[in-house]
């Protein structure tokens, strides 16, 4: 007799963190290792926001704090929303979380409970199903376009749509597609939702990595268009200000919602990193030369990773409008075969490539896109070309 809770059988382990650890342990070995994994951007985190951190250790700001977060931290996400999203939050409706992950644990874990659905559109982030999994409800996958920017097929949204669905998660731009959708797109779901009373999880981590066009959060759309629908969104400071490391998310919605999710962490986990809630302060209301910087770094690595991505025979790779993924199809070579072993799917594929080129790539099918492969370009120019030129090589000894 298993003395674990069903719960843990239930959700799979993250199969990005997995690969990040493998990439990990072959360095530890001495190995050369190529990381196109890690969801991370390869900066240290700017150095106003250090020093900001710097001080509050010598300030003694070493405590607990509000379990919603500081007021001065949700003073900044408020001060932020309307400078940069034209939107007007009050801080009684953020919450300060160990980074937007938890945000999004939490939101699944007071919106939906056993009988429930919730619909997530494919390709989707690993976390989202085992998110819902875990608040006892049922993740209903979603199929979008991968000719039309991975936008959602709305045939597909139509047929899922039972009295159970209680809520749909949205993620523009995407990982791992790095696609980022119309407004248009987003505006007919948000019309959906609000016809059939769902709330919207929108995750809007990579919303500063936008590299054509102007993003536009889905709130924002929600109010422009006087759509009604209920919205709680999740937003990040790991990838704009590469913070990953810091842990500090934050969500901002319904007021009723907020105190419920901060009720439960409450509980949890008490309240995010006082230095980390520092630090955020100033990266939020600070100079934000740095996040233009990357900005501008991240588009120059992706034009490089799809130009050399194309490049492989067999391979086709969209340009992603933002994020810091390409995901392109390997299709054509999937069903051959190295050194007599059949490549099954994309898990197989991605083995190949580990274990003959040296370089960490994250398959498709775990996140629901067989055939396709996700690589992270946050590295420098000469490591981008190197890795693809290893997994090039290691391709043309397939048959």
């Amino acid at each position: 007799m298993t003395i674990l809770a069903d719960r843990v059988h239930r959700v799979k382990p993250s199969f990005t963190l997995e690969m990040t650890s493998r990439a990990a342990e072959l360095r530890a070995q001495g190995v050369d290792v190529i990381n196109f994994s890690a969801g991370q951007p390869d900066f240290n985190t700017p150095e106003n926001i250090r020093n900001a951190a710097k001080t509050a250790l010598d300030e003694g700001q070493t405590k607990y704090t509000a379990g919603s977060g500081t007021l001065e931290l949700r003073e900044a996400v408020c001060t932020k929303l309307k400078r940069e999203n034209q939107l007007v939050v009050s801080p009684n409706q953020v919450l300060i979380s160990n980074g937007e992950k938890q945000s999004l644990y939490l939101a699944c874990q007071v919106l939906f409970q056993e009988g429930d659905e919730v619909l997530i559109f494919k390709p989707y982030w690993v976390s989202f199903p085992e998110f819902v999994i875990l608040s006892d409800a049922k993740p209903v996958l979603v199929n979008t376009d991968s000719k039309q920017n991975f936008e959602p097929d709305m045939d597909d949204l139509e047929s899922k749509i039972t009295d159970n669905v209680k809520g749909i998660i949205l993620n523009s731009p995407s990982n791992p597609t790095g696609s980022v959708w119309s407004d248009e797109a987003i505006i007919n779901i948000l019309g959906i939702a609000k016809e059939h009373d769902w709330t919207v999880i929108s995750d809007e981590c990579y919303e500063r990595l936008v590299f054509e066009g102007k993003f536009t959060s889905s709130k924002k759309l929600n109010d422009d268009h006087h759509i009604g629908a209920k919205i709680l969104t999740c937003m990040s400071l790991s990838k704009t200000y590469a913070m990953t490391g810091w842990r500090i998310g934050y969500a901002f919605g319904g007021e009723s919602i907020i105190k419920a999710m901060s009720k439960i962490q409450g509980q949890a986990t008490s309240c995010a990193n006082s230095i980390g809630q520092a630090a955020s302060v100033e990266a939020l209301v600070g100079d934000q030369s740095a996040v233009e910087m990357m900005q501008k770094k991240f588009k120059e690595r992706r034009d490089l990773m799809v130009l050399l991505l194309n490049d492989i025979p067999g391979v086709s790779c969209d340009i992603p409008g933002g994020a810091f993924y390409a995901f392109p199809d390997f299709s054509n070579y999937i069903g051959t075969s190295f050194r007599g072993e059949k490549i099954k799917d994309s898990f197989d594929l991605c083995d190949v490539i580990l274990n003959e080129a040296r370089v960490v790539t994250v398959p498709g099918d775990g996140f629901g896109a067989p055939g396709h492969i996700r690589f992270s370009y946050p590295l420098g120019k000469e490591v981008i070309r190197e890795g693809i030129n290893r997994v090039q090589k290691v391709l043309k000894q397939l048959n």
